[in-house]
Formats: structure tokens, C-alpha cells, sequence
């Protein structure tokens, strides 16, 4: 779906390239993480893959077209929700959706039914500058849904959301992904990456450091070990041990034996963790 080969980009003006010498690919039907601190070079690239910044160099394919090579039928291929909300406030949430409907050629969805996706089916009515953040943070998702694209790019989709609509957000990018679309997603929240993407990468100061699966990062940087707490005199007391040999550790045995064993946990790194050892920067 999108193929990137040497990528850089300078704003006009500016002595520091925005991002540099970017490689990577997104498959069909995959979710993919652009992960990085604020100001690391992530919504340049996006912007780019959006078709808002040109004047780059390198190679960028989308669709199997060169992105150079795409006109206006580009955005009827595309959703985009922005970190940063840009609707009409005097109208409410039906009458920016039917608005935004009317541009494309293509049928587009109920806005009714978009709204419920989001959790907005009660506020509809209102005009949107009576909306919070989060509030209107979903109305641009389901703003971007509203041509059935097959390519969804989402800039911090569950920023400002409270944890329920931010699960609710969650479950629906995973119905997107199980419907076949492809999500390209920027975010500097670990937690949503770890849980949503089927590879990430890890962009610092316009240059990536890393792309792999977060289950793969998470075995190769974690620590072999299961950590153990077991009762003891009255309170939960912790113990390590190898996870080689683990079956044949005496102590082990005896704490299973004993039935005093309360939790267990392996040592896989968080993918913050990853991100701070692999790129020596943190996420803020």
C-alpha cells in the first residue's frame, strides 16, 4: 500500500531536514506504528504521505502510483483524522459530516451511523464548537471513515479520550483493519501502539532507528526471567528466576508445591523501554 524509498524533506527556510533518508513500507491490510516524541519528524511524514507537503526528495508509492502522479482522486482513496481537530464549529456533527459527504464522488456512509461508531449518537445536534476535545477528536475519525477508504492515516486517534472511548476508538480500528483497510498510525502513545500495531517504528530527530513487530521487540530486548510473588510470613514477597531451566529449578518446585504462589510475570520490555534504549530519547 505504501512504499517509501530515501525520503527527505526540508521546510522552506529552514537549516534542519525535517526528516531524512526514510525507508520503509506498509503491507495491505496492516497496521503500522510511526512512533516518536514530539518534534521527531512524524506528522512531516504523514503530511507527505497525505499529499499536503511537497517538494520532497526520494521515492513515495501509494496505491501503486507514484504519490507525485496522484490528483484530487487521491483523497477519494484516503481517510485522515488529524491530532489536531479542524471542523466547522457553528455546524453540528450531522451538518459537518453531510458537508464533508457532499466533496466525494464516491457513496459515502450515513453520517448517523458513523456518529454511533464514535460514540457521538446523542450529540449530533449540538454544533461542534460545544464539543470537548476528545468529543471532537472521534467526530474526526469518523469524519475520515466516511468514504470507506482503503487507506486510514491516524494522528494520535485516542488523544484526549477518556479510557471507555478510547477503548471504543481501539475496537474500531481493529473492525477497519478486520475489514481490510490498511492504517498507517502516528502516535508518541506506547500503550496504543503496543496494543493495535502489527509492526512500528521508531522515528528520532527525522531519522528512523528501528522497524519490527512489538512482540518481537518486546522477546529480543526483554530479560529471560520470570518474576514470582509467593506468601510468606504473612505478605507477598517477590523472587526471580531463570527462565532456562525453570522446571528443573528445586525452589520453583517448592513454591509451586507450597501453592503459596500469588502472581507470575515474564520480563518482556515495555515498548517504551525499547524506545528509550534503542533511540536514548524520551517519549515527552
Amino acid at each position: 500500500m505504501i512504499r517509501v524509498a530515501n525520503l527527505s524533506f526540508t521546510y522552506t527556510g529552514s537549516q534542519k531536514t525535517a526528516v531524512r533518508n526514510l525507508n520503509f513500507h506498509v503491507a495491505k491490510g496492516e497496521i503500522f506504528g510511526f512512533l516518536g516524541p514530539s518534534g521527531a519528524g512524524k506528522s512531516t511524514t504523514q503530511k507527505i504521505l497525505n499529499g499536503l507537503l511537497r517538494g520532497f526528495t526520494g521515492e513515495v508509492t501509494v496505491l501503486e502510483r507514484p504519490l507525485t502522479r496522484w490528483g484530487s482522486d487521491y483523497y477519494e482513496q484516503i481517510g485522515v483524522s488529524f491530532e489536531l481537530p479542524n471542523h466547522y464549529l457553528k455546524l453540528t456533527a450531522i451538518e459537518n459530516l453531510t458537508y464533508y459527504a457532499a466533496l466525494y464522488a464516491t457513496a459515502t456512509r450515513p453520517p448517523a451511523e458513523l456518529l454511533g461508531l464514535v460514540g457521538l449518537e446523542n450529540d449530533g445536534d449540538l454544533p461542534v464548537g460545544q464539543y470537548s476535545k476528545g468529543m471532537k477528536n472521534r467526530l474526526s475519525v469518523a469524519r475520515a471513515l466516511l468514504h470507506k477508504p482503503q487507506l486510514l492515516f491516524l494522528d494520535e486517534p485516542t488523544a484526549g479520550l477518556d479510557p471507555v472511548n478510547a477503548r471504543r476508538i481501539k475496537e474500531l480500528i481493529r473492525q477497519q483493519q478486520a475489514a481490510g483497510t490498511t492504517i498507517f498510525l502516528t502516535t508518541h502513545d506506547m500503550n496504543v501502539a503496543s496494543e493495535l500495531c502489527d509492526r512500528v517504528a521508531f522515528i528520532v530527530d527525522g531519522e528512523i532507528k528501528l522497524i519490527d513487530a512489538p512482540d518481537a521487540l518486546r522477546l529480543q530486548y526483554g530479560r529471560p526471567h520470570v518474576q514470582v510473588g509467593f506468601q510468606q510470613n504473612g505478605h507477598v514477597a517477590q523472587a526471580e528466576f531463570a527462565l532456562a531451566g525453570l522446571a528443573d529449578d528445586g525452589r520453583f518446585q517448592q513454591l509451586l508445591r507450597e501453592g503459596s504462589i500469588k502472581t507470575m510475570h515474564t520480563q518482556e520490555a515495555t515498548l517504551e523501554e525499547i524506545f528509550i534504549e534503542v533511540t536514548g530519547r524520551q517519549l515527552a
